[in-house]
């Protein structure tokens, strides 16, 4: 199993994370073993080098105008 410190916000859902990912401008909105967080850039891309699962959360716009939050697997 790997192991790696990463820096990481926990967030009470996918939701808050993605808004303080948006208003602090210091990391990507992830959900990382279940747990929506906020996590630098460079840590994602730490995880991803070490084949780590995780996932960007995203905000798709939906044909009506209405907004989804969507998730974009890695590794």
């Amino acid at each position: 199993m790997t192991t790696i410190d990463i820096q990481a916000i926990e967030c009470e859902s996918m939701s808050d994370a993605l808004q303080w990912a948006d208003a602090s401008g210091q990391g990507e909105a992830v959900l990382l073993d279940g747990k929506p967080m906020v996590v630098p850039q460079a840590d994602c891309d730490r995880l991803q080098a070490a084949g780590i699962g995780f996932a960007y959360l995203c905000n798709h716009e939906m044909p009506d105008g209405s907004y989804r939050i969507v998730t974009v697997p890695v590794n």
